[in-house]
């Protein structure tokens, strides 16, 4: 049975405040802990004008604090800004306050423009060459499993706990495939980011998986942009909110709210743009929910996994709600 999760970026409708982002975010995790499905990721970007958060084991540890199984997690932790060490101490105290139901995940990519980059590094920049030595020292401090020759050699993590969360490495590239395929750790590709490959990406980790203290065998995802609706109508105007957002933000214009399907609806598009929204919705997955069913299951497949992340940026809180909804009866999650 396909396995659903969702990611939450916390958009900020138009009209409302962060506030009313982050209490959409906690009524979104609440529901989606009773509609059965697997895992909820929070994402990480800085000096947003639009999205409500930007530290995610915060977020985590409020979110886990208002749900009582579904596995949560970030999607994910921007790890040249950080520190792997004081990352492995924040995600072993997650992993500590709700055993089982910690997920992390990393990524190398700056969630944010180079001035906020700047600030994140300030005194200590970082290339995107340290990255796997990045992931190797949070893996040695995850399964307190340091060689004995590492600088860091002895370290401990604390809290000291027996179990370790879910590690798992984000990708809108086949750099990233190949670097989780090598250390052995679980893989997540960002199909809504648009970034073409993607299933030859997947196909390379799983035909190149080294079984590690991590996983003994592949274990991948794919996040893809999902609406539902009871119509296709419907679902075609709810969708058409974060199209908007999303082309704005290709246009180097990020737009300081998700906009309403009437800001939508009204926006004076140029030929161009119209095209370029044509093009974006061959990568959504948007209808009804025997539609969305059938094309999920299709990706699914290409993508070689038993599990999804689902991306719905949807502009109305009820509306959104609905969508879990319909998607969680129509695929038997709760059964």
């Amino acid at each position: 049975m396909l396995k659903l999760g969702i990611l939450d970026q916390s958009h900020i409708p138009e009209g409302g405040t962060a506030y009313d982002a982050l209490h959409h975010t906690t009524r979104l995790a609440e529901e989606a802990d009773k509609l059965g499905y697997t895992r909820y990721w929070v994402s990480e970007h800085h000096a947003s004008k639009a999205l409500a958060h930007s530290s995610p084991e915060v977020l985590i540890a409020h979110l886990a604090s208002h749900t009582s199984r579904i596995r949560v997690g970030s999607g994910g932790i921007m790890l040249p800004h950080y520190s792997a060490y004081k990352v492995a101490e924040n995600f072993r105290l997650l992993e500590a306050l709700y055993p089982g139901r910690i997920d992390l995940g990393i990524g190398r990519a700056p969630g944010g423009l180079p001035l906020a980059t700047r600030a994140l590094q300030e005194d200590r920049y970082q290339t995107a060459d340290r990255y796997p030595q990045q992931v190797l020292d949070l893996i040695g401090y995850l399964q307190d499993a340091l060689p004995e020759k590492h600088r860091f050699a002895g370290l401990k993590a604390s809290p000291s706990i027996p179990t370790s969360p879910e590690l798992w490495m984000l990708s809108s590239s086949g750099e990233s495939a190949r670097l989780a395929a090598m250390i052995g750790a679980s893989y997540a590709f960002a199909q809504f980011f648009g970034t073409p490959g993607g299933v030859q990406a997947t196909a390379y980790y799983h035909d190149h998986f080294e079984p590690s203290v991590l996983e003994d065998h592949p274990r991948s995802l794919a996040a893809v942009t999902v609406t539902c609706a009871d119509t296709e109508e419907e679902a075609e105007q709810l969708a058409s909110s974060s199209a908007l957002f999303f082309l704005n933000i290709e246009q180097g214009r990020e737009l300081a709210f998700l906009p309403s399907v009437e800001t939508a609806k009204n926006y004076p598009y140029t030929p161009w743009e119209l095209e370029r929204l044509e093009q974006m919705r061959r990568r959504r997955v948007v209808g009804t929910p025997s539609q969305v069913k059938e094309q999920l299951l299709k990706l699914a497949e290409e993508y070689r996994t038993d599990e999804l992340l689902v991306v719905s940026s949807i502009h109305d809180l009820e509306r959104r709600l609905h969508s879990y909804r319909l998607l969680s009866e129509v695929f038997g999650l709760q059964s």
